[in-house]
């Protein structure tokens, strides 16, 4: 037992020998908690459920945090039928003790079988319906209910009493009795139970008292016993004469009577199990059309979902081998260095280099995709930026500076250290009215150059066009 206010081990004493906390009261309850959960396991073991469950509450009120108890409790609970009173104490038990609870074996045990779980469900929702039906007075349906109940959970204590009540109302002892038996099998103890027990074999105990009444005097009647049955033919007793006119009579009334009470008793009867035979079928068929349903909607949203995994999967495949797709890619950049190894074709390898920047982001592609590609631009770029920046300058000389900022442009792109072909075309930008992207390239300029005379040219026009701005 531990201190309630620093945690260490308590000793003998009434006090604690760590921090001198008062623990004598403490140490009672603790004794009273544990005294109540070791009876409890004592009723427990002898399947007196119910007393069981009396103790162990018992043990609760005193020690919230008993978690053997708490456990054991939700373990009488599922011996009963009880599921969700079960799951409720576990779940408690596992928030105050989160490690080496054994609750999380039973909880996992409950929650990792998708069917049990379902079954949970139908037999709470079933044993509603049925009280249900009690309560509006249809007992056949009620009667039908449990039985499908008790059929997915043999061990609910609570359906199998209620079953027996049902069968009470409509005097059917011996079946009133077999579920009883069936609750004593499970809890052996339960008051209720015993209560509806005792009334049962009451009813099926033979009237002594009865037969005594129902004798004659000695001189009244002769009786004797025939097999198993005792016949008491009576003395003194005339034939009455010429009693033929009066037999028929008789005869004539017993076919009336008789035929009264075909009319009356017999015919409601047959009409009222027709109509119960009759809900029973409609209510079977209403629990199968419901599962029917609940079942085509789940594969409806099953379908729905493949046909979106589908439609992403075609977009995905589409994005392979599509005219702008990786394969595609793939293959042009085979081309290119095919074509740049047997050929030496530079302006048709920067071609097809350039078409698979258009068409696909390189930075995104496979890490043997973008060596390759980088391989090409740099055994090409230089040759290329030379080839575009002498196009370039020309066209710039001419003012064309459309073009000059076009050829330029992939001059840089091919060789980014191709320092005439960055200042050229700053100031192709800057004739051309282009000052945010003039400024842009300056600044480019002095970055990669800071200590040479072209990138201190740059800081200036960079600053001339910042004052016009």
């Amino acid at each position: 037992m531990f201190c309630y206010n620093c945690g260490c081990y308590l000793s003998e004493h009434d006090f604690c020998t760590a921090c001198g906390a008062d623990v004598a009261t403490y140490k009672k309850i603790m004794s009273v908690s544990n005294l109540f959960y070791n009876e409890g396991l004592e009723k427990a073991n002898v399947r007196d459920l119910s007393g069981a469950i009396n103790s162990l509450r018992q043990s609760l009120k005193f020690n919230k945090v008993n978690i053997d108890a708490r456990n054991l409790l939700g373990l009488v609970y599922f011996e009963m039928g009880e599921v969700v009173a079960a799951l409720s104490e576990w779940v408690i038990s596992k928030n105050l003790r989160p490690e080496k609870n054994v609750a999380d074996d039973y909880i996992e045990m409950v929650q990792s079988n998708a069917g049990r779980l379902d079954s949970i469900n139908q037999t709470i929702k079933k044993y509603n319906q049925a009280l249900l039906y009690c309560t509006q007075d249809s007992k056949d349906l009620a009667v039908i209910q449990l039985k499908k109940v008790l059929s997915m959970n043999p061990k609910f204590v609570r359906a199998h009493q209620l079953l027996a009540l049902l069968y009470m109302d409509r005097e059917d002892w011996e079946r009133a009795q077999k579920e009883l038996n069936k609750c004593i099998a499970i809890d052996c103890n339960n008051t209720q139970t015993l209560r509806y027990l005792k009334e049962v074999e009451l009813m099926l105990m033979p009237d002594e008292a009865v037969k005594q009444t129902g004798k004659r005097k000695k001189e009244d009647a002769v009786r004797y016993q025939s097999d198993n049955e005792i016949i008491i033919q009576p003395l003194n007793v005339k034939e009455p004469k010429g009693g033929g006119l009066s037999t028929l009579v008789n005869i004539g009334i017993g076919l009336v009577i008789g035929l009264a009470t075909m009319y009356f008793m017999v015919v409601p009867a047959a009409v009222s199990n027709a109509n119960n035979e009759a809900k029973q079928a409609y209510t079977e068929l209403g629990n199968q059309l419901d599962t029917k349903t609940s079942r085509i909607q789940e594969l409806e949203s099953q379908i729905a979902g493949y046909e979106e995994q589908i439609e992403e999967l075609n977009l995905e495949l589409q994005g392979y081998v599509g005219d702008d797709g990786a394969l595609k890619a793939f293959d042009t950049l085979l081309l290119a260095a095919s074509t740049y190894v047997e050929t030496g074709d530079i302006q048709q390898t920067a071609a097809n280099l350039e078409s698979i920047a258009a068409s696909i982001s390189v930075e995104e592609t496979t890490e043997a995709f973008q060596t390759l590609y980088n391989t090409l631009l740099s055994t090409v770029g230089e040759e290329l930026s030379t080839s575009y920046y002498t196009e370039g300058s020309t066209a710039y000389r001419s003012e064309d500076y459309a073009v000059a900022i076009e050829n330029l442009s992939k001059a840089v792109y091919y060789d980014e250290t191709n320092a005439d072909a960055l200042y050229t075309l700053g100031h192709a930008y800057r004739k051309s009215g282009d000052n945010e992207n003039a400024i842009a390239t300056y600044t480019k300029v002095a970055e990669l150059f800071p200590d040479t005379e072209m990138g201190r040219k740059a800081l200036e026009y960079c600053d001339e066009l910042s004052a016009v701005q």
